[in-house]
């Protein structure tokens, strides 16, 4: 993506599990990222949010740190680490609000052409069927895959 990225990341040892700090606005909050094998063989989940105190990923939480675009940003860098690591694997995601899945889309969307250069995406609709991504259509979740 075009917009600055947070590189001070610290990435476990299978690159399944990523932490960064958000210095924005309002104060420093640390922020997790972490894929999650799910069924579908070779396919993660990415679960994003702020880190709690016991570990868990809180991603209902609005940090309003006025750095949303280079957390996005870092996010699609992540990506790129994990799917460098491991490019036979699958990234699913979906924002855990239908506010929020839109803002991926509209993230995508923004940023796709540059986004394509690495990755090839798609976009699931609600009764299950997968496209490649098209901007500005509705989708009930996002896949992304390395480009070969």
């Amino acid at each position: 993506m075009k917009y600055d990225f947070y590189n001070d990341i610290t990435a476990s040892g299978r690159f399944e599990i990523f932490d960064f700090i958000s210095s924005g606005s309002k104060s420093n909050i640390l922020k997790r990222a972490r894929f999650d094998f799910i069924e579908e063989p070779d396919t993660y989940n990415l679960a994003f949010g702020d880190l709690l105190h016991n570990g868990r990923i809180d991603d209902y939480s609005i940090s309003d740190n006025n750095d949303m675009a280079k957390i996005l940003a870092t996010i699609v860098f992540i990506s790129k680490i994990f799917l460098k690591q491991y490019p036979e694997r699958t990234i699913v995601f979906r924002g855990i609000t239908a506010e929020r899945t839109r803002l991926y889309r509209m993230a995508i969307g923004n940023n796709l052409n540059e986004l394509l250069d690495f990755f090839e995406i798609y976009g699931v609709r609600k009764d299950g069927s997968i496209d490649y991504f098209i901007k500005n259509e509705e989708y009930f979740a996002f896949l992304a895959k390395k480009k070969f």
